[in-house]
């Protein structure tokens, strides 16, 4: 009879196309769920909004597992020695896991496989976070690429993501009794006081990820195109931080979307090609691993930003800017640990080109606030809209927040939802006037020469 396998989780929080899962049963093996607490630390380490849905994300895994008849082992420790223990205990010699392409992920686990490998385990590793493996696409000059739409061109050639794995209905596990934390003993929920708010707006887990994906795909789909721009409404997916954790996969919403699009408006394929950006942006980090915290191109790295700007970060940071949009959606990231995504556009924008405050503060406060915050879209987004990394723009995109909110929320619907006060002698003047600040940051810029 096989050994047991481990299966170890990381971002890959569900039991549905779960590829190690799939390739212990296909096996015969019993199999031991693992997760590692702590080891993912350092400058990156997850954010406030991020431990919060962990917790509970965690929670609702081990109650599947359960169900499953089995149990979620979690351990605190240096991942190597850590696996090799467990696989000592359980008399396991093979360790499963899904591949994470961040940089330190990368190297780390490469380092545990051969390193398994010297004590005669085996270590192997499976695709499922991403539709494409980003080591593997390449430019036809072997290059990767820079620009989103001949970089998703490319990738849509032949693309036809495999079918999905359905969960297993039993998950067979070891006899002996092994030893596990509980999840209440990794102290991952914030001390401020969040969980309320935060539970108001989300329910982490798989189960919560298929509903909303269902939902998705059942109706809004057809509509996306038209009303994803539209912050007032409930006309986006909302199944970025489920991608983050992993408690869905990008192959099922494609599934799904497409399937549900059954007029054809074209929602599905302007819901997929945001699938495409996280792509995307997972290849550009790959590729160019110094873009969490440096421009990917150097001569942005001379950029004049702003010196003293602790104040007007400050009033960024709390939606006090006398911006309705620009207050709205960081009074809605606050609450809530989300924001729409054409908010975050106009935010960001704000933050550097009028404010002329560095995108490393924006991209730090959005980790620590975003229950998606996930490494690679927040570093691509942020240089995106500092007009310094990939698919950057020639002319230095600068969104006008007026004018966005008269486009994109004529109502008001939005900013009253979050800016009870506008309107009122208690909101404030803008921080700085859009005009000048406009023209103060195209001069910047032109002080860095040619810009495209």
């Amino acid at each position: 009879m096989p050994k047991p396998a481990l299966i170890w989780l990381r971002r890959d929080l569900r039991l549905t196309d779960h590829a190690p899962i799939m390739a212990a049963l296909s096996q015969g093996r019993a199999v031991v769920p693992v997760y590692l607490a702590d080891y993912d630390v350092g400058e990156w380490a997850p954010g406030s909004a991020s431990r919060w849905w962990l917790h509970h994300s965690l929670r609702a895994l081990g109650d599947s597992i359960a169900e499953c008849g089995n149990r979620l082992i979690i351990r605190r420790g240096e991942p190597l020695a850590t696996l090799l223990n467990l696989c000592r205990e359980t008399g396991a010699d093979t360790v499963y896991w899904h591949r994470l392409y961040e940089p330190d992920s990368v190297s780390r686990d490469a380092r545990v496989k051969r390193e398994l490998r010297e004590h005669g385990i085996e270590g192997k590793s499976f695709d499922g976070a991403l539709l494409h493996e980003p080591s593997a696409f390449l430019k036809k000059d072997g290059t990767p690429f820079r620009v989103f739409t001949p970089f998703w061109k490319s990738l849509l050639v032949g693309l036809d993501p495999p079918v999905v794995h359905p969960a297993p209905d039993h998950l067979p596990k070891i006899d002996k009794g092994i030893e596990s934390l509980q999840v209440d003993e990794l102290g991952l929920k914030p001390s401020i006081p969040w969980d309320s708010t935060l539970h108001g707006a989300w329910t982490p887990g798989e189960a919560s990820a298929l509903r909303r994906l269902g939902t998705f795909a059942a109706d809004p789909v057809a509509d996306y195109q038209r009303m994803r721009d539209l912050p007032a409404e409930d006309g986006v997916s909302r199944l970025s931080p489920y991608l983050h954790f992993g408690e869905v996969t990008p192959r099922q919403a494609w599934h799904a979307v497409k399937a549900g699009d059954h007029g054809h408006s074209g929602g599905a394929d302007a819901f997929i090609r945001e699938l495409g950006w996280r792509e995307f942006a997972h290849s550009i980090l790959f590729h160019f691993p110094h873009t969490t915290t440096q421009p990917m191109y150097d001569k942005y790295r001379e950029f004049p930003w702003r010196r003293d700007y602790s104040a007007l970060l400050e009033a960024w940071q709390q939606g006090r800017t006398g911006y309705p949009i620009v207050d709205a959606g960081m009074r809605e990231l606050w609450a809530t640990g989300w924001m729409h995504n054409r908010v975050r556009m106009v935010v960001a924008s704000l933050l550097v080109k009028n404010l002329r405050i560095p995108w490393q503060e924006g991209a730090r406060w959005f980790w620590d606030t975003l229950v998606d915050a996930d490494l690679a879209n927040n570093s691509m987004g942020w240089q995106w809209a500092a007009g310094c990394g990939a698919d950057a723009a020639p002319y230095f995109r600068i969104f006008n927040p007026t004018r966005q909110l008269e486009r994109f929320d004529p109502e008001l619907a939005y900013v009253k939802r979050w800016v009870p006060e506008f309107g009122t002698n208690d909101y404030p003047e803008p921080i700085v006037p859009f005009a000048e600040s406009r023209d103060e940051a195209l001069a910047a810029l032109k002080s860095l020469g040619d810009a495209s």
